[in-house]
This record gives structure tokens, sequence and C-alpha cells, in this order.
């Protein structure tokens, strides 16, 4: 088709991709991630990997998500309307009343530190009767034996990591949380794309260029081959946060 032919050739468009990081390095430096809002809260995210998480919720209908890390919720949120939206399409097809606090569907955050105040926000808020939170490591022992508890009541998991950025800590979450993937499903690991950045863009911060969301998903990926990079989603987005970290579970 014509459109994968100019996706296709837009990732080989080594002008074209080295103006585009040019381009989101200085977006970064205004925070442009924190400038979005989804139904009320931040989500901290490029509008582009918006777009594509709905692609892939439409495309997917899973009925679990499990994201790592919550901040101000935004994220969760926007993961408990993707659910919603497959539950009401479901019910239209049906010819029944959509009751959400009857819905399978479910989003699982896991946050080492859920803020008090972005707590009372997410359960305050209309999507709520879909999320549910653990507060704790995303790596440790207890945690993950309660995320797989879970997971194991869905037919169709799709996974996001995003908390806690250095190499260890995210290869760790992909140990514990990738195999919880479904057949066909994604594992989405954001922030990929700090591999990519000038070290001076991460004073404060314990990660940077070799130590990263990215450096994890190599390593991981030597030993798991049910698991591959979609690089159409990276060409076709340009602009994204998670360059290799769109990884699709074949088997």
């Amino acid at each position: 088709m014509i459109e994968s032919e100019n996706i296709s050739k837009m990732g080989q468009n080594e002008s074209l991709v080295k103006e585009t990081k040019k381009y989101f390095n200085t977006l970064c430096q205004y925070k442009y991630s924190y400038h979005f809002d989804w139904m009320g809260r931040p989500i901290i995210q490029f509008p582009q990997d918006i777009v594509a998480m709905q692609e892939l919720v439409w495309s997917i209908k899973p009925d679990l998500i499990i994201e790592t890390g919550i901040a101000h919720g935004g994220s969760l949120i926007f993961s408990a309307s993707m659910l919603a939206m497959l539950d009401m399409c479901d019910a239209i097809r049906n010819g029944e009343m959509m009751d959400p606090n009857t819905s399978h569907r479910k989003v699982l955050g896991i946050d080492i530190d859920i803020r008090s105040h972005n707590k009372e926000a997410i359960e305050a808020h209309p999507m709520a009767s879909r999320i549910e939170m653990i507060q704790g490591s995303s790596i440790a022992t207890d945690v993950i034996e309660q995320v797989t508890q879970i997971a194991q009541q869905y037919s169709r998991v799709l996974v996001c990591l995003d908390s806690n950025h250095t190499h260890d800590h995210v290869l760790a979450e992909l140990a514990a949380y990738a195999p919880l993937v479904s057949p066909g499903s994604y594992c989405v690991v954001f922030d990929t794309v700090v591999e990519d950045m000038p070290k001076d863009m991460f004073p404060d911060r314990p990660w940077g260029p070799g130590n990263n969301p990215k450096t994890a998903v190599w390593e991981y990926l030597k030993s798991h081959p049910e698991f591959e990079i979609d690089k159409n989603i990276e060409h076709k987005l340009m602009l994204t946060v998670a360059p290799d970290g769109y990884l699709h579970r074949k088997y």
C-alpha cells in the first residue's frame, strides 16, 4: 500500500531522521511532554505516542493494561478511557446497555510512590472504576507476584513500562512483566529515546546514554525471540519517546 511505502521511506530518510532528532531535543528543552492532559489529568507523553497507543488498544482490544509509573495519572485515565470505548462498542454491537461497574476490562498501575493528591484525583475521576493501583517497587517480588496473579484472570494483556529509566530497573521490569504480554499484543517501553539524547539533558537523573530503557530492551531481546521491535510504529510517528520501544510479541 502507498501509505506503508511512505512510512518506510520516512524511516529510511537519514536526513529527516536527523532533523527530527534535533527537533525532538529542542522540544524537550521546553518540557514539551508536560504540556498535555488527558481528560483533565497530566499525561506526560508526546501526542504522537498517545495516538499510537490508541491504535494499539483498538487493534489488540486488551482486557488488562498493566502500567508501571503513575505520576499524575493521565496515562491510567487514558488507558481506562480506551477500555471504556471498547466496552461501549461491544455494547452497541450486542444491543446492550453499558454498565462500567460490571466491565471486566481493567487498568493496573504500579508506582513506588503514589502521591496522595494524585491518588485522590484518580479515584475521583469518572474513569476510576476501571483502575486499580498498587503502591510499591515494580520490581519487588511481592508486587510482581500480585500483578502476575491479577494478570492470570485476563486473556489479552498489554504492558507499558514507564517508571525508573535505568538499564537495570527496566531490564528487571521486562523480565517480570513482558512474559505477561499476550501473543499478538505489545510491551511498550517508554523513554528509550534517552539513548539518543545528549548526556547533559539528564544532570539530576541516574539514567542517560548507555544506561536507559533502550539499552535494557536491546539486552532483553538477545534472549527473547518471541518479541520483535515494531519499527513501523517508530517510522510512522517520527517524533516518539519510544524508539525501539514498541515490542510486539509474536508467540
